[in-house]
């Protein structure tokens, strides 16, 4: 095992040895993850796929390709069959995107639970894990943020579909295009953004470093409307524990919006890569996202530890 839970990482990496199909000496090694969680979208079969995106992220976040996924479902007595089945359809459709192979799965009754194990393929000397950011370094998001109070003035009944279906969407988006401009261009550490929020996943990569990222708070992508919603207070729970667990050790610069710092803290469901690499890199990798039709946002710098692990500016 070369990455295991000490590093926070977003998915276990165990080297298998020689393959065949490889040359001589070549080594593969497995990305093993698991995801599931309740319903964040009304829609069953957006649902699914969302869920199955936010699986297939860990091994992105990892450097990896998907290789085969297993169903983990629970539904309650008496659920409809035909939600059931577009649960099971969009999911099913996502891993297939993927180009993973389904092999099966299982089943309890419970509440609504949907998502997946995953395991994937990756070079074990180019693994993107936590522990690789170096001072100097710069890091790109590839995902707006705004999830959380998305989802949550959703559930309120505060908007409409027609105003959270564009952001189902983006949850439902796979990170794939995302890893193909990373790997390209080589990553010193990489995580996906999802339900710590940008704040706790990028603390992890800065603890596992023992660096401090400095964020810039305006170059932080929010999705459309996000930024209103948070002015109205709308925030998932995991936005104020997450200033109760990790604020200590936190420096917020005077004058920053309390919304936009509250949607940093915010959970994400199935965000983007947090890509860092070399800065005179990121020329290259600004290159291989917009070859990719994804977008192009530098939102901080690794800078060496000096007592807070992130800095908000």
């Amino acid at each position: 095992m070369i990455v295991g839970p000490e590093s926070f990482d977003d998915a276990g990496v165990v080297v298998l040895g020689e393959r065949e199909g490889l040359p001589a000496g070549a080594r593969v090694a497995l990305v093993q993850t698991v995801d599931f969680f309740p319903p964040v979208v009304d829609d069953p079969r957006y649902y699914g796929a969302i869920a199955a995106a936010n699986s297939l992220s860990d091994v992105y976040a990892m450097g990896g390709r998907p290789f085969t996924a297993l169903s983990l479902a629970g539904f309650p007595r008496g659920f409809p069959t035909e939600w059931r089945a577009e649960i099971l359809r969009g999911g099913y459709e996502k891993i297939r995107e993927s180009g993973a192979l389904l092999c099966g799965g299982h089943t309890v009754e419970s509440e609504v639970q949907f998502g997946y194990s995953v395991t994937g393929l990756v070079d074990p000397a180019r693994v993107a894990t936590n522990a690789g950011a170096r001072a100097g370094d710069v890091a790109y998001l590839t995902k707006a943020l705004g999830m959380g109070c998305m989802t949550t003035a959703a559930k309120q009944r505060k908007i409409e579909w027609a105003d959270l279906e564009p952001a189902a969407r983006q949850m439902a988006t796979l990170n794939d295009r995302a890893c193909e401009a990373m790997n390209a261009v080589g990553a010193h550490a990489c995580t996906d953004i999802t339900g710590f929020g940008l704040v706790g996943h990028a603390w992890n990569v800065a603890r596992a470093s023992d660096l401090c990222f400095e964020v810039d708070v305006a170059r932080t992508p929010l999705f459309p409307g996000a930024l209103e919603l948070a002015q109205r207070g709308i925030f998932s729970g995991a936005s104020k524990r997450g200033r109760t667990t990790l604020g200590a050790d936190v420096e917020i610069a005077r004058g920053l919006e309390e919304a936009r710092v509250g949607l940093l803290f915010d959970a994400e469901t199935s965000g983007g890569l947090l890509i860092v690499i070399p800065e005179d890199s990121g020329d290259a990798l600004e290159r291989e996202l917009r070859a990719r039709d994804l977008p192009v946002h530098r939102i901080g710098r690794f800078v060496p530890f000096t007592g807070k692990r992130l800095a908000l500016r």
